[in-house]
This record gives C-alpha cells, sequence and structure tokens, in this order.
C-alpha cells in the first residue's frame, strides 16, 4: 500500500530540506572522476516516485541481491527485487500533528535500516513525538513495532548492526549521540556523545557501519569519518578522525578490500573512494545520474547506490554499478 503525497507536500518537504542543505552545497573533492577508475556498467536500475514521497534514505542488502530501502517522505519500508520492481513492505503510523516538531526537518521521516539473518528488519524512525520517534522491528507477516524509544528532540539517523554481539547502533544527528541497543529491544544506552559527533548547525553524526573491532561513523555538518574502538564490555574508544573535508557525507560502505570505502556525498551530488590512507577519489557524479545520493551497499562487486533527489527534485533512484578490480 503506497501513502499518497500532494504534489503541495512534497515540495514544501523539499524546500525545507534545501534551505536546511544550503550550507552543504561545497564542491566535491578536487580530485579527477577517471572513466573507469573503480566503477564500471554504471546505469540507473530503478526509478522512484518522487510524487508519492518516494525518497530512497537507506539501504540493506539480502542474500539474493534483493534491497530493502527507507523512503523517508513516506515513511515507508519498501524492497527492490534483482529486476529492479518495487514491492511496499511497510508504512510506519503517521505523528498526530504530521510531524511538524522533527528536528531541522519538520517531517516526519524513515531513515536507517539493516536486517538479520532470520529476515528481521530494524528501521529507524524520527518524528518529533515521544510516543514514535525510536528503533522500530518488522518481522514476516507481522506489522511494525516500536522496540526501542528515542529521544522526540532528536533524529535517529544512521543504523549498524554487530553480529556477534547482537547490538545495534544507533547514531543521532542532532544530539550528537551514538545509542546503543540490543536487537532484542529495550532501553537505548548513550554509548557516545564525544564532541566529534556533533553538528554545526545542520546534520552530525550520520552514517554508521560496524567493522574491524570498531564503529564507524560520519559527521555530515564536518565532512569527516570517524572509527571509534568499540571496547571490551562494548564501551566507546576515543574516536579517530580517519578521512576529512567530505562536506555533505551521508552514509557510505565498505568495499571488502580491508578499510577502502566508498561513500555518499550528498549534496555536492557525488560518490567518493575513500582509500585507507584517507585520499579520496571522486567515482561518480551527476552525470552518472546521481541525485543526491544517501547510501551505498555491495554485495560482491556489485555496488548499490540509492539517491533520494532531496534538493535536485528531479529523479529519484537506485543506481547500480561494478567494483573494478583494481585499487
Amino acid at each position: 500500500m503506497s501513502v499518497p503525497k500532494s504534489k503541495r507536500s512534497i515540495k514544501i518537504i523539499m524546500s525545507a530540506i534545501a534551505v536546511a542543505a544550503s550550507a552543504l552545497t561545497a564542491a566535491a573533492p578536487a580530485n579527477a572522476h577517471p572513466a573507469g577508475e573503480s566503477l564500471t556498467d554504471v546505469r540507473i536500475a530503478t526509478h522512484f516516485d518522487l510524487s508519492a514521497g518516494q525518497m530512497p534514505e537507506n539501504i540493506t542488502l539480502l542474500p539474493d541481491g534483493t534491497a530493502d530501502v527507507t523512503f523517508a517522505a513516506s515513511r515507508q519500508v519498501a524492497q527492490i527485487t534483482p529486476r529492479g520492481e518495487t514491492r511496499i513492505l511497510a508504512t510506519l503510523p503517521a505523528p498526530a500533528d504530521g510531524g511538524v516538531n522533527t528536528p531541522v526537518l519538520g517531517f516526519p521521516l524513515a531513515t536507517g535500516i539493516v536486517h538479520t539473518s532470520d529476515g528481521t528488519v530494524y528501521v529507524l524512525y524520527a518524528t518529533g513525538t515521544s510516543d514514535l520517534t525510536g528503533l522500530w522491528r518488522l518481522r514476516p507477516g507481522q506489522p511494525p513495532q516500536r522496540i526501542a524509544a528515542l529521544p522526540a528532540d532528536g533524529l535517529p539517523n544512521g543504523l549498524a548492526l554487530d553480529e556477534q554481539s547482537k547490538q545495534l547502533y544507533i547514531t543521532d544527528s542532532v544530539l550528537g549521540t551514538v545509542w546503543t541497543v540490543p536487537v532484542i529491544g529495550g532501553t537505548p544506552t548513550a554509548w557516545s556523545t564525544a564532541p566529534e559527533l556533533a553538528s554545526t548547525g545542520f546534520l552530525g553524526a550520520n552514517g554508521a557501519k560496524v567493522h574491524g573491532g570498531a564503529l564507524w561513523v560520519t559527521n555530515l555538518d564536518k565532512g569527516t569519518l570517524l572509527r571509534i574502538p568499540i571496547h571490551p564490555g562494548n564501551r566507546a574508544g576515543a574516536p579517530q578522525v580517519r578521512a576529512s573535508s567530505l562536506v555533505g557525507i551521508d552514509d557510505f560502505a565498505f568495499t571488502g578490500r580491508g578499510d577502502d570505502i566508498l561513500a555518499a556525498l550528498n549534496a555536492p551530488n557525488t560518490v567518493v573512494r575513500i582509500h585507507p590512507n584517507g585520499k579520496t577519489t571522486t567515482v561518480l557524479d551527476a552525470t552518472d545520474g546521481l541525485q543526491n545520493p544517501t547510501s551505498i551497499a555491495l554485495r560482491g562487486n556489485n555496488v548499490y547506490v540509492l539517491n533520494a533527489a532531496y534538493t535536485t527534485a528531479t529523479d529519484p533512484n537506485l543506481l547500480r554499478a561494478r567494483l573494478s578490480s583494481r585499487r
């Protein structure tokens, strides 16, 4: 089932984002965009319906290549088949006030998404209300259920799963906090409130991934990629800046080659490759079909890039590509 959105309401949402994000329109990294440097067979696999609020925010890949995604403005979780077909899995309940008090953005939005091997999907939802903001669980054949409440004055955004410890890590882009909660749900714990997570006026801590004994987090405002060690007892270490000068960095994914990363830079409309030494190379840009890229996922050498068209307001889509063997 889809949730119809008037063209006027979608314009209001995009206008709010455009105003809030105006400071993030800095140019992309100066590195060249050499054809085929690391991505080949670039194509748009699926187009989404902007008028219905289908602005894809985050992605998790199933073993067969199916992609589960969140549609921010329609409050939905959808499934994209390997053939590019879209099916709505769930629509999260609308807040009574319409979400006008959602911090910074002023509309309710579905954000981070991960899944476990048993098919359970976990989704973050920000509404500006205490009854709905938090971590939601979707099980096959069951309605969505909130399993952890988060502060209504925050903006839960990035979601990462530690398969071994069965812990979920949640970035709050407004409160500058990383929360942790077990996959069974419960009361979240403030895992880190390090200053490196804070915003400078728009959105701070954003994308999150568990990798190599650490939680890696981006800060959109500061343009940084952080590595936060996970110490015994699930204690947070001191953040280490692994890359910088990436204003507008959103979510990211490890390529499977050590600490090599592909990252989405939202407002600059680029995807960059972050090498283990912190240097970056632009590998995709607007000429490839990018429309405000929000998140990236990989399955082997297959690359998936979501584009929300928050400010371009043209063509939200799922872009596919292949990662070359060269580094």
